[in-house]
C-alpha cells in the first residue's frame, strides 16, 4: 500500500509509516488554511497521531485525478489500514464525512469539527474570498484577541480550495447520502463559528444516523486553536468510546454524556476561562 505523501507524523516510535493505521491512530484532516492549525491539537492527543497535508495545499502537488472532496476521501481511504479514527476540521470534516460512507475496513469512526460540505437551507457557508485577515478572524474565533499570534499562520488557500470544491463549499447530495454512514460519527462545534453556524452543525449531526452533537462554548470555527485542551479532552473521550466493531445506531440523535449538563438537548462543554465540568 502506498505511503502518505508529505505527512507530519507526531507519534512514537518516530519515522515514516507505509500506511495509516496501527494502535488507535488518530488521523487529523485539516481545513482550508493547511495542516498548521491542526498541530497544536495533535500534540495534546495520545500517540500515534498523523497530520497529513492534502495534496495541493501548503505548496504540494495535486494529481489531476484529485478534483473533488470525494476524490480526496477516496485518496485517504486507500491509505487507511487498521484501527484509525479520523478527525476533520472544516473541509477536513467534509472529507471525514465522505470517508464514513465508504466502508473502509480499518476505519473505527469519524469526528467532524465545524465541518463544511452539507447543504443546509437558511444556513449558507460564509464565502471567505476577499476577506481581510481581521474580518476572517472575527468570523473564525470567539475572541480573536485570545488566540496566540502566529506570524506563520496562513489564511485559506483559495486556489487549493477551488481545485476541490470550485468554491462551492457544499454538496447537495451529501445530506441524503449520509444516511448510509457505516461508522460511528461525532459532531463537535465551536458555538461562536461565524463561517458555519451551530444550527448548521446540528443539521450535520441529524443527517447521520446515531451521530452525537457537542457544542464548545467560547470557541469558533477553529476550536483546535481557541480551545485545544477542551477539544482534545472531548476527542479522547470519543476515541475511547468507539469500539472496533461498534455498529452504527439507527435511532434518533444521541447526545454524548460528558457530565457537563445539557442545554436544549445538546451536550455543552464548559469553557477554559472559568467554570466547566
Amino acid at each position: 500500500m502506498v505511503g502518505v505523501p508529505r505527512s507530519t507524523i507526531l507519534s512514537r516510535p518516530s519515522g515514516p509509516r507505509p500506511i495509516i493505521g496501527g494502535v488507535t491512530t488518530c488521523l487529523l484532516l485539516h481545513g482550508g488554511a493547511g495542516p498548521a492549525p491542526m498541530r497544536p491539537l495533535a500534540e495534546l492527543l495520545p500517540s500515534p497521531v498523523l497530520v497529513p497535508t492534502h495534496p495541493g495545499f501548503d505548496g504540494t502537488d495535486r494529481p489531476a485525478e484529485l478534483a473533488s472532496i470525494r476524490d480526496l476521501a477516496a485518496h485517504y481511504a486507500g491509505r487507511i489500514d487498521d484501527d484509525v479514527t479520523v478527525v476533520g476540521n472544516s473541509i477536513g470534516g467534509w472529507v471525514a464525512a465522505e470517508l464514513a460512507l465508504l466502508g473502509v475496513p480499518g476505519l473505527r469512526g469519524v469526528v467532524l469539527v465545524n465541518a463544511v460540505g452539507l447543504d443546509v437551507p437558511g444556513h449558507p457557508v460564509t464565502d471567505v474570498r476577499g476577506l481581510t485577515p481581521e474580518e476572517l478572524a472575527k468570523l473564525s474565533f470567539h475572541d480573536p484577541a485570545r488566540v496566540p499570534a502566529d506570524p506563520s499562520r496562513q489564511g485559506p488557500d483559495v486556489a487549493a480550495l477551488a481545485a476541490y470544491t470550485g468554491m462551492r463549499m457544499t454538496d447537495p447530495t451529501l445530506r441524503s447520502r449520509l444516511s448510509g454512514a457505516k461508522v460511528p460519527a461525532h459532531v463537535i462545534w465551536g458555538e461562536s463559528d461565524g463561517i458555519v453556524t451551530a444550527d448548521y452543525g446540528r443539521a450535520y449531526a441529524e443527517a447521520i444516523p446515531g451521530a452525537t452533537f457537542t457544542l464548545l462554548p467560547e470557541a469558533g470555527h477553529l476550536p483546535q486553536l481557541e480551545a485545544p485542551d477542551r477539544l482534545a479532552a472531548l476527542i479522547r473521550v470519543v476515541v475511547a468510546g468507539i469500539g472496533v466493531s461498534t455498529p452504527v445506531r439507527r435511532g434518533p440523535l444521541v447526545v454524548q454524556p460528558l457530565g457537563c449538563g445539557n442545554a436544549g438537548g445538546v451536550t455543552r462543554l464548559g469553557s477554559e476561562a472559568g467554570g466547566g465540568c
